[in-house]
């Protein structure tokens, strides 16, 4: 394997409990797009029906971070790798009728997606759109007469964009409330923390020894690539096969998301449920470098959530103490979503291992946390205002979420045992980040 097939991981840096008795590629071959990982779309047609609060308790506030919605590639490289490759290929008749057919597809990807790199996508608004409206279905209460909306997003735009649309939905149906927006540099030390050791781990010899390991056993798309070109020697000394295989199934996932997604994508026709079953797991297992507790870069990866977590506990202590009631809504990145679920051990993300192949088996499945506008809601119940010991629910995707916490009530929660258990780990975190936040 060429080097660039290990670089391709690089690339992915930017960018449960599920039910483990059923494989992913079972779900794979249902929908290939399950294997979209960080490009698949929001899953709004399973959402369950929630659980009813314990007799007399009501909810009172919402505390949020959300990734923002569907949007457009970041950078022109993800579309202009495979272009290149094709392009030089067919200058010199070296293509086949299949590999004209894909040119011709990645040309009209990067014609739509020109000048829109890293924009929101229309999508991506509608998804912030319908969670806002079943946040308020589904917790009414919680918006009622004189309730506040805290908004705050990164300075990157689209999510500045997703919390916009998210907020004008609350409004155009709840037109009482007190809302405030923010989008500030200010806040960038809790919303999206970047810490240059743990970042440097992330990436260390050890793991990317492992990590290159774990995809040479997995990654072999010679022979279907190919079938691209009509010159066997000339794709042996000009043509990376694997690097091309990687770009091209990242492609094929991004259309969904933007302007063409209502369009046949022909690209998935190139490849079938296995391909991207092994795209799947290599995606997996470098998401799991780069957010989990992977005992092959010193398992800390998540502290980087800490300040964040510390921060969703104030404020709520903050609302509890003040008999207020509303939302704290907060817009970034599936790089924060991510390690936030690690941190705090929702549904088993907590798992450690330095073992990569472990991690299907053990339900640790990135593909589940992190969808175009992937979401965290911790629920606040109370018994009335001057009650102080409230109760909490917390939903990710807006699905019903264990925690690492003993509970009679589950999946309710003492919010006097959550933030005992986790002002603990906020206090690790400290000692493995430092003092200075920012």
């Amino acid at each position: 394997m060429k080097i660039k097939s290990y670089l391709l991981l690089l690339a992915s840096c930017l960018l449960p409990l599920t039910m483990v008795a059923q494989p992913a590629l079972s779900f794979i071959e249902s929908d290939c797009n399950f294997a979209a990982g960080n490009y698949a779309l929001y899953p709004e047609s399973d959402l369950p029906q929630l659980t009813p609060a314990p007799q007399g308790y009501t909810p009172f506030y919402i505390s949020h971070y959300g990734r923002h919605g569907s949007r457009y590639l970041n950078d022109m490289k993800g579309f202009m790798e495979p272009y290149k490759t094709l392009h030089k290929a067919d200058s010199l008749g070296k293509l086949s009728e299949i590999g004209k057919m894909a040119l011709q597809e990645i040309r009209q990807y990067i014609a739509d997606a020109e000048g829109r790199w890293g924009d929101l996508s229309e999508k991506g608004k509608e998804q912030q759109r319908q969670i806002a409206r079943r946040m308020l279905q589904n917790f009414p209460e919680v918006f009622s007469d004189g309730a506040f909306v805290d908004a705050r997003s990164t300075i990157v735009t689209r999510c500045a964009l997703s919390m916009g649309s998210f907020v004008l939905q609350l409004v155009k149906e709840r037109p009482t409330l007190e809302v405030s927006m923010h989008n500030s540099y200010s806040d960038m030390w809790y919303m999206n923390h970047q810490h240059k050791t743990l970042r440097e781990a992330a990436t260390d010899y050890r793991g990317q020894k492992v990590m290159k390991k774990f995809i040479m056993s997995r990654w072999h798309h010679d022979k279907k690539m190919s079938s691209f070109f009509n010159d066997t020697a000339y794709v042996r000394q000009h043509v990376d096969m694997q690097w091309l295989a990687y770009y091209l199934m990242k492609a094929s996932f991004t259309q969904q998301n933007t302007g063409r997604s209502s369009e046949p994508n022909l690209l998935q026709q190139f490849f079938n449920s296995d391909d991207y079953y092994l795209f799947w797991q290599v995606e997996n297992a470098w998401s799991y470098l780069q957010s989990g507790f992977c005992e092959l870069n010193g398992a800390q990866q998540p502290y980087l959530q800490v300040y964040l977590l510390g921060k969703i506990i104030s404020e709520a202590d903050s609302i509890i103490a003040g008999n207020q009631h509303g939302a704290s809504l907060r817009f970034g990145h599936e790089t924060v979503l991510l390690p936030l679920v690690c941190l705090m051990g929702i549904n088993g993300y907590d798992f450690q291992t330095g073992k990569l192949e472990e991690l299907e088996e053990n339900g640790w499945w990135a593909s589940s946390i992190y969808p175009m506008a992937g979401n965290l809601q911790i629920i606040f119940y109370r018994k009335n205002a001057a009650d102080k010991e409230p109760l909490i629910k917390v939903l990710l995707n807006e699905k019903e979420a264990t925690l690492p916490l003993p509970s009679d009530l589950a999946p309710y929660y003492r919010w006097s045992d959550f933030r005992e258990f986790y002002l603990r780990k906020v206090a690790e975190g400290e000692s493995v980040l430092g003092t200075t936040k920012r």
